[in-house]
């Protein structure tokens, strides 16, 4: 761990959103003794967990004049994983009495909501956020300040200048598309589950579904109930799991498409082809920064924000900026409050960062790693299975707090398993209740 130098006197901190990489940010930069600020555009905390049944006008999301829709949930969205995982670690994401609570261990969206309201308001975190102020633009000045030009209820712009800018805008509200040969003479509907709410609509339809995540997989199971046909169109499955899915009458797996035609048909490497009504992309989403005016210092490429020195200093402008939540495919809440942590040490010179050189290489040497397995750079953000855990721990150990507890790595692979055996039951069948017991041990500490 790098030495620490003196401390210097608090910084004014702009923090962008209110979700939850924001709210645990603003916690984690007043406790170390940094004025905060948190704009959010709109009238809630919450981010993405704030339920919305309107849908954009353009069903595929990629109309840059469409009224944006900031959540992607679906109206029957739970949690795939189990709620004493989702909490952040010193305020537990425990069962709460009350009207309108979710009890279940893999709650309902609204019970997330709640749980972040609940943390808001523990800790006066409320207080920092000026709702409905959208940041318009933030650019980088001379000597590290960022000008912050923010736009409020009023539409008049404000300008402000800020010592340092930590980004917490979330990254689940702008498509990303999948690439089909013939897409433009194909005859039938496409949209993303960006915009997916409910089953309603595809209601008889013959419904291909792209992707094979969590979401996809509650999607085409929930689709399936209404749809006359769905066919799972998935990348990296192997060829013994292709066909028709046991426990359903009208699903399919697939390779991935190979091309569409005019006639509707979608013709699958595997050699299928099906007339299909509906394409539905269930393919993620894209980084997107449009206030960030950063001189060229980070961007993005492949869907990868570069460089980032662990996924949250761009070495150019560290420690003046940074980025909590960019990784994916983690368990994000504990991750953000970690990152948080780091970089409000980092801004109060309580812990110190490699030079920029050093960052740098440490940057070239993930992109090389990538390059050299013929891993394509858009998954430079990934942390699966035991690589978020290594990168948890060496956060936390920057920050001199103990590592993840061992019960949460045990619990998420549990939960990982479960999924993929059983992916219609496993939110209410579990066998980990060992490390259930574990948890509420280890949360009795702070209930």
């Amino acid at each position: 761990m790098p030495t620490a130098v003196s401390p210097l006197p608090s910084r004014l901190v702009a923090v962008i959103g209110a979700g939850a990489s924001g709210l645990v940010a603003a916690r984690e930069l007043r406790r170390e003794g940094h004025r905060v600020v948190v704009f959010e555009r709109g009238d809630q905390v919450g981010g993405t967990w704030i339920y919305n049944p309107t849908v954009e006008s353009d069903p595929l999301g990629t109309n840059p004049d469409r009224a944006v829709v900031h959540s992607s949930l679906y109206q029957s969205l739970r949690t795939n994983l189990p709620r004493e995982l989702m909490g952040f670690r010193d305020y537990p994401f425990v069962k709460r009495e009350g009207d309108g609570r979710d009890g279940r261990r893999f709650p309902g969206h609204k019970e997330v909501l709640m749980y972040l309201q609940d943390f808001a308001t523990e800790f006066g975190i409320n207080e920092l956020v000026r709702f409905e102020t959208e940041v318009v633009s933030a650019k980088s000045e001379d000597g590290g300040k960022w000008k912050v030009r923010s736009k409020g209820r009023s539409g008049d712009g404000v300008d402000e200048i800020y010592d340092a800018l930590v980004v917490c805008n979330g990254h689940f509200t702008q498509p990303r598309i999948a690439d089909i040969p013939g897409i433009k003479v194909w005859p039938g509907k496409q949209m993303h589950s960006h915009n997916y709410r409910t089953p309603d609509p595809f209601q008889d339809q013959v419904v291909v579904v792209i992707g094979y995540g969590p979401s996809a997989v509650d999607i085409y199971i929930e689709i399936s109930g209404v749809a006359k046909e769905v066919h799972v169109a998935a990348r990296s499955v192997a060829d013994d799991k292709l066909g028709e899915l046991p426990g359903f009458k009208n699903v399919w797996l697939h390779s991935m498409i190979d091309s569409v035609h005019e006639d509707g048909r979608v013709v699958f490497n595997d050699g299928n082809a099906v007339y299909a009504d509906v394409i539905l992309h269930c393919t993620g989403y894209k980084y997107d920064f449009p206030f960030l005016e950063a001189n060229g210092a980070v961007t993005v490429d492949d869907n990868c924000v570069e460089p980032l020195y662990k996924h949250v200093f761009p070495p150019a402008l560290s420690p003046w900026l940074s980025f909590v939540g960019i990784p994916v495919k983690v368990v994000p809440l504990i991750m953000c409050e970690l990152q948080s942590k780091w970089i409000a040490g980092i801004l109060s010179n309580r812990i110190a960062l490699p030079s920029k050189e050093e960052m740098m290489e440490d940057v070239k040497a993930l992109y090389s790693s990538l390059e050299t397995s013929g891993t394509p750079k858009r998954y430079a953000h990934y942390l699966a299975k035991s690589q978020q855990w290594d990168y948890n721990n060496w956060v936390a150990a920057q920050c001199g707090v103990p590592p993840v507890e061992e019960w949460r790595q045990e619990m998420y692979m549990a939960a990982s398993k479960s999924r993929a055996l059983q992916p219609s039951t496993y939110r209410d069948h579990w066998e980990d209740d060992n490390l259930v017991l574990e948890a509420q041990q280890d949360f009795s500490r702070y209930l």
